[in-house]
């Protein structure tokens, strides 16, 4: 079994639109996707949340910018790490991720993770 690294991104203008209720939907979602992976003994780290706009991103030595990635709509959300035995069954697993289901935007990025 392989580690995969998988990086939320969500659209915090979607997100902003959403009611309290809508909210806890989104949450109680994904809280059970990621009960189903460690369920299925793939759950590596079940990582944690971000909070949005909170951070800073330094592009060189003396540029800093506030917030991640504040000129895209999009910004990482939170982190995740799996088992899996190979790339295409990682993105299955990620395919059933409630981001998608809701359709309220966003997207999943699947990185390997390197043993070196």
């Amino acid at each position: 079994m392989k580690d995969f690294l998988f990086i939320f991104r969500v659209d915090y203008s979607t997100m902003s639109q959403l009611s309290t209720e809508e909210l806890q939907n989104v949450a109680a979602a994904a809280k059970s996707w990621i009960e189903n992976i460690a369920a299925q003994n793939k759950l590596a780290d079940k990582g944690n949340r971000l909070i949005p706009g909170a951070g800073k991103v330094l592009k060189t030595r003396d540029i800093i910018t506030d917030g991640p990635y504040v000129e895209t709509k999009e910004a990482i959300n939170g982190y995740l790490i799996i088992k899996s035995a190979t790339i295409e069954e990682a993105v299955d697993i990620a395919k059933n991720n409630p981001l998608f289901k809701l359709n309220i935007g966003g997207s999943i990025e699947i990185r390997e993770i390197s043993t070196i």
